[in-house]
């Protein structure tokens, strides 16, 4: 059984879930709201120092049509850092449609919800057959 910690990165908030191999469900954990870069990486490596996991999954954005845009590559970045700072296998799970599943609850914090929601999908994707 291994850990797996999901990502939804924004510039404002990033959304975490977790979940393990065992079990195969994402449940949302928490929203990193730091205000620099350093605090941000600072609140993640806590809670890789906590949870100690096997992977990262970090949402990638991209167009309806599959097209990268900025959010992308900032994405395919913030990965990159993960990996590169601490060492962890990283994977990145499109996640165009996660977010209109959760479309219905504007305004409410749901970056940890979507979170859940790619971690769940990476489950769904690389389930053992």
């Amino acid at each position: 059984m291994e850990t797996v910690l999901a990502f939804d990165f924004g510039l404002k908030r990033i959304g975490v879930a977790v979940g393990n191999t065992l079990l195969r469900q994402a449940q949302p954990l928490t929203v990193i709201t730091s205000l620099t870069n350093d605090a941000k990486f600072a609140d993640i490596a806590a809670l890789i120092a906590e949870w100690q996991p096997a992977r990262c999954v970090v949402g990638l954005p991209s167009h309806p049509d599959g097209a990268e845009h900025e959010m992308t590559v900032r994405c395919r970045r913030f990965a990159n850092q993960l990996n590169g700072r601490f060492g962890v296998a990283t994977t990145l799970v499109d996640e165009r449609y996660s977010s209109a599943v959760l479309s219905q609850r504007r305004g409410e914090v749901i970056d940890a919800e979507a979170a859940a929601i790619i971690l769940q999908q990476y489950f769904n994707e690389h389930a053992e057959s």
